[in-house]
């Protein structure tokens, strides 16, 4: 819906990167890393600029109010009229998005910051506010006859933004009236935008007492110590986690209760059915598809996830893993760290190997500071590329570390930022991507860096810590984001019938994870706790498909890749450029793919148990 314009939105790659607490002990061998530079959005939160478009963003949003309110069904008899309208209104959405997005980044960078966190705050409130005024607009659009706005969209101006409209129509039976879009709009700084807010702000100050550690650690360093190579460590992080969520645990009940709650009045005021309709909508993807891709990965728990947990606890020498054994490293696994020129290299040269001008356009994020990969206190966790607006440009934030996973972010978030780049063309009502494509480029990305380093690798055991750390990295893009998405599903489903308490939050997060992760994994006391950190629950209800959407359509389109499909290059770009003006029923069709086909999907997952396959084969190394 048009009120969530105002919010900053990036995509979001993984909530388990970057422990910031770690940065000192790696600054000098990881080289200089950059920290972005956001003055190509604005110079400054106390700029000129800065105040001259939250002026004249209000005033042109009062305009185009005070003008067309209640005119648009006349002006639509004429096309090249009702062309004048749109490109006024995606003009100022421009406007309005560089203001979010500069506020949005700005708080990214330093959450702890409280002159930050008030900027952030007072934009989006102004920036709230214009696109109330702006309301009316797409409501007013969707009451235009058929024939008369199919009349007008043959004007050769109009008819740019027919896909718009497309998309804007299936809206239409769950628009409410002005006034109240206006009240739902206006509550939503008070509502789910303060939790939202409350939850970063939580998150980000939160510390954890470890032992062995003399001082408390952040988030993501206790998250990180569960890829330790000591198992003590990991224990000692996981049980660290599980205690400082236990007692904040009434807080993220009370988060997780009342966002749950918002968004069920909102679904039955708008006439949703289902607790996941809306994201579908927004997606712009049917319930059908999603539940194919839902059905088939979890009828391939047994030969994916059981599988290869089983195979890795023998590895470890182990009957079971303890829940913080999942992302252990491989016993004799190679420890290097990677520098970030070499880091920097490594993409872009993969990259090239597929298209120069893929690596072109990565090379411009190193080259003019359109990167944040320097590790600092305050900074939000985990990794993102924010796409901002087409008249400027993506960012991409992360927290680099110099491990090869740090690498594989690296490529996921600027496969992220090539896509965006290259959707800038199509204007800023076309240019975003739905969600289930938003993840083609960056997957795709990740998989050729991740195929060059495997070429590269001559060391057996290297080798073999390659592919199961890949292999790792599949399994929580697919099989544990569709266990999340079932998570939520039934936490939904349940929250329709009244507040759940923790204790039943705890025991739908088990139910699922047992299911998902299968009896080679043992959940330890603290681990039911443990969906209280994920962000996606609270940011985005069910985004959490779209990585699993994304990730087998890339397996089955990098499959293409390797048979040397005709024109796939020339067609995957094309793919890109198209950002959301196209359905992705067109998108898939000129690589004869289907995703109603549930074979579609098998055929991404086989390429994951191949993998498991050829680890089944290198048992004997290391």
């Amino acid at each position: 819906m048009m009120h969530s314009k105002c919010s900053f939105s990036p995509f979001w790659a993984s909530n388990l990167q970057a422990p910031a607490d770690a940065a000192a002990a790696h600054s000098n061998e990881l080289g200089d890393l950059p920290e972005w530079n956001l003055s190509d959005l604005y110079p400054a939160p106390d700029s000129a600029q800065v105040a001259r478009d939250l002026e004249e963003g209000a005033a042109e949003a009062k305009r185009l109010k005070d003008v067309y309110q209640g005119k648009l069904g006349q002006i639509a008899e004429d096309g090249a009229a009702l062309a004048k309208v749109i490109k006024a209104y995606e003009a100022l959405a421009d406007r309005l998005g560089r203001l979010g997005s500069y506020a949005g980044l700005l708080y990214a960078a330093n959450q702890a910051d409280p002159e930050r966190a008030k900027f952030y705050g007072d934009v989006n409130e102004k920036l709230t506010a214009m696109w109330t005024n702006l309301l009316f607009l797409e409501l007013e659009l969707n009451l235009i006859d058929e024939a008369v706005l199919g009349a007008a969209l043959q004007d050769p101006e109009l008819s740019h933004y027919r896909p718009w409209f497309e998309e804007l129509r299936k809206e239409k039976p769950y628009q409410l009236s002005e006034e109240i879009e206006r009240l739902f709009t206006e509550k939503s700084q008070t509502g789910a935008g303060a939790l939202n807010r409350l939850f970063n702000e939580t998150m980000s100050s939160l510390k954890f007492h470890v032992a062995g550690h003399d001082e408390p650690l952040g988030l993501e360093a206790t998250l990180n110590l569960m890829s330790e190579q000591s198992g003590a460590k990991r224990q000692a992080g996981s049980e660290a986690l599980a205690k400082v969520f236990k007692d904040n645990l009434r807080l993220f009940t009370l988060i997780t209760n009342t966002l749950a709650k918002d968004k069920e009045i909102s679904d039955r005021w708008r006439g949703f059915k289902d607790v996941a309709d809306s994201r579908h909508l927004a997606n712009r993807v049917e319930a059908p598809v999603v539940d194919a891709l839902v059905q088939s990965v979890r009828a391939a728990y047994p030969r994916l996830s059981h599988r290869y947990y089983k195979l890795k606890a023998k590895w470890l020498g182990m009957d079971k893993l303890a829940h913080w054994d999942r992302n252990a490293p491989l016993p004799e696994k190679p420890e290097r760290v990677i520098d970030w020129p070499e880091a920097r290299q490594m993409v872009l040269s993969a990259y090239g190997g597929f298209a120069p001008e893929m690596a072109g356009i990565a090379e411009k994020f190193f080259d003019n500071r359109w990167i944040d990969a320097e590790v600092r206190p305050g900074k939000s966790p985990g990794a993102f590329s924010a796409a901002t607006v087409p008249s400027a440009h993506p960012y991409v934030l992360m927290n680099y570390l110099g491990k090869p996973r740090d690498v594989m972010t690296l490529a996921h978030e600027l496969g992220h930022g090539v896509h965006q780049w290259l959707a800038r063309e199509q204007g800023p009502l076309l240019a975003p991507t739905p969600l289930t494509l938003a993840e083609t480029a960056s997957v795709f990305g990740e998989m050729l860096t991740f195929r060059k380093l495997l070429a590269e690798t001559i060391d057996p055991k290297e080798k073999k810590a390659l592919l199961a750390g890949k292999t790792e990295d599949m399994l929580n893009t697919v099989v544990r984001q569709i266990a999340f998405y079932t998570f939520e599903r039934k936490v939904h489903e349940a929250r329709r019938q009244g507040e759940l308490t923790s204790d039943q939050l705890n025991e739908i997060w088990i139910e699922v994870q047992a299911e998902s992760l299968g009896p080679a994994i043992e959940f330890h006391d603290g681990y039911e706790v443990f969906w209280a950190y994920i962000p996606h629950f609270i940011h985005s209800p069910f985004y959490v498909y779209a990585y699993a959407f994304g990730d087998c359509l890339v397996n089955s389109l990098y499959g293409l890749y390797q048979e040397a499909h005709p024109g796939f290059v020339e067609k995957y770009f094309d793919m890109l450029k198209a950002g959301g003006s196209k359905h992705h029923s067109e998108m898939l069709a000129p690589f004869g793919l289907d995703a109603c086909d549930p074979e579609f999907w098998n055929k991404g997952l086989k390429v994951v148990e191949g993998l498991i396959d050829e680890l089944e084969g290198m048992e004997e190394v290391g």
